[in-house]
């Protein structure tokens, strides 16, 4: 079986903020929900504060071993995208970790290429959060 592409993937910008993030809140987590406004941006919490479900899709791990969960039904719109959480400045709205900061994460997408969208369909479903 071909290598998989990662479905999520973090730039160095984000690495350092969550790092900085990370230093003063300990592991760390993300989410990715369907919701509308701030909802349907990246929400960083410390792990284990957001309680992840049965209708939550583990995308992958960035920074090292912080967890990016998806809420299933958004997967189902991007599963055919590989996710690039970024880092901008300015201030969200939320519960975010890092809106007190100035600065917001955000994700950007690209689709997959007819050959790695073939790699992880044959690969299955990626895991789901507990119910």
């Amino acid at each position: 079986m071909p290598d998989l592409p990662p479905r999520v993937l973090s730039t160095p910008q984000a690495d350092a903020w969550i790092a900085r993030l990370g230093a003063t809140h300990g592991p760390l987590m993300f989410h990715q929900s369907g919701g509308c406004c701030d909802g349907s941006v990246p929400m960083c919490y410390p792990r284990g504060e957001f309680k992840v479900g049965g209708q939550d899709v583990l995308l992958g791990h960035i920074a090292g071993d912080v967890p990016v969960w998806i809420g299933a039904a958004q997967f189902e719109y991007w599963r055919h995208t590989q996710v690039t959480i970024d880092v901008a400045p300015g201030r969200g709205a939320g519960m975010s970790l890092e809106t007190p900061e100035g600065v917001r994460f955000l994700a950007h997408s690209r689709l997959f290429s007819d050959a790695e969208a073939a790699a992880l369909a044959a690969a299955g479903e990626p895991p789901c959060g507990q119910s």
